[in-house]
């Protein structure tokens, strides 16, 4: 393999002539191998990380402290990555020590020797353009690394929430479908009173919009940047006027209205806006696992359970047993669930293990953030697609439960009072007859009064006696 030689405060290396990443991407290859996951598996942090490289260097060409040449070859190589291009050369595990220098330097060397490319030079002849000097420029990790995981996290949180809405619109679909299939609420798992099919599933339509309106809010908290605070939030080594300019730019190539933090000290150290990110996530998660838990119960039997709905047939369900179904994508999504919110403890954990100027955990922050995302977005789409717009009502199942529901007394009650309601309950549940059976047996209503009473939509909503 043909290599060339480059340096460090380490020493020498032998790297890969062909690569355009150096010798600080290659020593963190060799050193961090926690996760197996490198960046080049999160796409739009790559390009996030480029367009903050792209709008670094637009504004040190206006302050004068980059040369025309330089910050043309630098634009141009930002796009290629921005367009798709060279991210196979991002090869630093996403998990790794030194707050996210490896990544920063990555993306530094990658740019760097692509740039060098472009204006007729080889791979590694940094005199020309350097990785440190130039695409650095007026930089540090410090404040590269978060503004580009922010990035990300506002570009995909417009991702998870369009999927979202797809399960959104699913769920609004069947909610029309189903708005005339009585069927019995349950409380506690015990018979509570009649509602609609069509009630539930809306439920879950609204509870999904709800939470999507919680992800937009926090793109708000995402907006505000530490670009510019270099170090630790002092500025140190860049111009007087570069905080207004690089907000600016990062305007222009986002096309994203982020914003200069108040005091870049505090916001180079500080990552709660992470944790309410991921606490929202873990929000989104714990409801969608009950919608995919209500699923499973109401689907549940065939024959021994509620088997109220019945859901898409994906697979066989047993190795031994014939016949038999699993609800196999509500329990996929269960899983996405489960694992989103384990992370939330993580996440929680790395910021508060934040000391003084920095915090040294965002990548693990980062990682798993655009994890739980990337893993929602999936589980919402499959929820969706392979379960919702499949699913179809047992009507008559729901209505008979109804009917031999001794929930069904709690309808009469405003007729009949609540003495005999129980009365009526008691006899029922111990004579193993229906509600209906015994109100007429005690001459407690007319068999008119009592049809008109018990019809579904007397039984759903608020009506007048």
């Amino acid at each position: 393999m043909l290599t060339r030689i480059e340096h460090d405060l380490i020493g020498d290396k032998e790297i890969p002539i062909d690569a355009y990443y150096g010798i600080q991407t290659a020593r963190a290859k060799e050193n961090f191998d926690a996760s197996g996951v490198t960046l080049s598996s999160f796409t739009t942090f790559i390009t996030s990380l480029a367009k903050v490289k792209k709008a670094t260097a637009l504004a040190n060409f206006e302050l004068n402290q980059l040369d025309e040449k330089k910050k043309n070859a630098i634009c141009q190589a930002c796009d290629e990555i921005i367009d798709g291009k060279l991210h196979e050369e991002f090869i630093v595990d996403m998990i790794q020590g030194g707050a996210g220098t490896s990544t920063n330097m990555n993306a530094n060397e990658v740019i760097a020797n692509r740039a060098l490319e472009i204006l007729g030079h080889k791979k590694g002849e940094y005199k020309h353009l350097h990785p440190n000097n130039d695409v650095n420029l007026s930089q540090s990790t410090n404040d590269v690394y978060p503004t580009a995981i922010k990035i990300t996290l506002y570009e995909k949180i417009f991702e998870l929430v369009d999927s979202m809405k797809i399960l959104e619109n699913s769920m609004a679909k069947k909610a029309i479908e189903f708005q005339n299939v009585i069927k019995m609420g349950r409380t506690q798992l015990q018979d509570a009173v009649p509602m609609t099919l069509g009630q539930e599933f809306n439920t879950y339509a609204i509870t999904i919009d709800d939470d999507i309106q919680r992800l937009i809010e926090c793109q708000q908290l995402i907006r505000q940047m530490n670009l510019g605070a270099t170090a630790i939030g002092t500025g140190i080594n860049s111009h007087p006027q570069y905080v207004k300019i690089v907000e600016r730019k990062l305007q222009e190539v986002t096309n994203r209205p982020f914003v200069t933090a108040k005091d870049l000290v505090e916001s180079t150290q500080d990552t709660g806006a992470f944790v309410q990110i991921s606490g929202v996530l873990k929000r989104v998660s714990a409801k969608l696992s009950k919608i995919c838990n209500d699923l499973r119960l109401l689907s549940s039997g065939p024959r021994t359970g509620f088997n109220e709905i019945n859901l898409p047939a994906m697979q066989p369900g047993s190795s031994i047993m014939p016949g038999k179904v699993n609800p196999v994508i509500p329990e996929m999504v269960n899983q996405i669930a489960y694992q989103v919110i384990g992370t939330d403890v993580t996440i929680t954990m790395a910021s508060e293990g934040g000391q003084l100027q920095l915090n040294v955990f965002e990548p693990i922050i980062a990682y798993n953030l655009f994890n739980s995302i990337n893993m929602l977005k999936k589980g919402f789409e499959s929820l969706a697609y392979k379960c919702i717009d499949g699913i179809t009502a047992n009507e008559l199942r729901c209505e008979e439960l109804v009917l031999n529901s001794i929930g069904l007394v709690t309808a009469l009650n405003p007729y009949i009072g609540y003495e005999n309601s129980t009365m009526v309950a008691k006899i029922a549940l111990n004579s193993n007859k229906s509600v209906y059976d015994v109100v007429l047996e005690k001459n407690l209503l007319s068999k008119e009064e009592l049809d008109r009473i018990i019809q579904p939509q007397n039984m759903i909503r608020p009506i007048a006696y």
